[in-house]
């Protein structure tokens, strides 16, 4: 079990951590009924922290962020000398979730996508776990919710029973919507973006050889160019110039004195 701690990588600060420790942090939560609000990120999340004041205070806020990409494992790795021998990538946290929560009772609610979605991804995850109890599920409404709304999907989520929330609204609705209901549910609330269309079969996952040499945005970039282009063009050059100067000192990424959010966005 690694943890070596919450890390300022470009200002957004990440927890160097292995599956293990997440795992079991996560379980704990759930078991406690307690806040542990999650959030997996490769670069393109990190960049919207850098990009964003106030997003950056979110994504700090939370109690757990790992280096869902590569070269998020790779920035750590190189900044600080952590050994970090993978990383965390949310597809897969969410499985060994699942696993885990199948085998000690624990309900799991899927909040987010679509309905064309949740149905696979509720049969796969069946026919995986066939002991898991999924406690419900909702698609995304794709708009801000108002307060009547809001309070309205976090008391269904209460109601079901579940003790383990996922979170698919990608990046970064979901950030968002963790951080603004986080306080609300007495459990873990895990944002895991493309899991639940992976799952679910909707959208080919990059084969493994790809993933380990940080190529899996390679692969996406191939199957959805004209959604993807303008992100890897633009945020993996930025990411990697902005991590040389950070390593080199020409430049200081404030993780602390940051600006609030001063209202909520209720994404649904």
């Amino acid at each position: 079990m690694l943890n070596y701690g919450k890390k300022n990588l470009l200002g957004v600060k990440i927890d160097a951590v292995d599956y293990e420790y997440t795992l079991s942090r996560v379980l704990r939560a759930a078991q406690s009924k307690s806040r542990c609000t999650t959030t997996a990120l490769a670069v393109h999340g990190v960049m919207t922290g850098v990009f964003e004041e106030s997003h950056r205070y979110r994504l700090n806020a939370l109690d757990l962020v790992v280096p869902d990409g590569m070269p998020v494992r790779w920035g750590l790795n190189w900044l600080y000398g952590c050994k970090l021998p993978d990383r965390v990538y949310g597809p897969t946290l969410m499985l060994k979730i699942c696993e885990a929560a199948s085998e000690q009772g624990l309900p799991i609610y899927l909040y987010g996508s679509d309905t064309e979605t949740l149905e696979p991804l509720i049969q796969s995850l069946a026919t995986r776990f066939p002991t898991l109890k999924i406690a419900g599920s909702e698609p995304s409404a794709f708009r801000q919710l108002s307060d009547s709304e809001a309070r309205s999907v976090v008391n269904r989520i209460h109601r079901s029973g579940a003790k383990i929330l996922f979170v698919g609204l990608g990046c970064p609705r979901q950030e968002v919507w963790a951080y603004e209901m986080g306080d609300e549910l007495s459990m873990p609330v895990v944002a895991v973006g493309a899991a639940f269309a992976f799952h679910a079969g909707r959208i080919a996952q990059a084969p493994s050889w790809m993933q380990q040499r940080g190529l899996e945005w390679l692969f996406r970039l191939v199957m959805e160019p004209k959604r993807l282009w303008r992100r890897y063009a633009l945020l993996n050059p930025s990411y990697l110039l902005l991590l040389v100067m950070q390593r080199l000192g020409l430049r200081k990424f404030d993780s602390d004195q940051l600006s609030k959010p001063t209202h909520r966005m209720q994404y649904g």
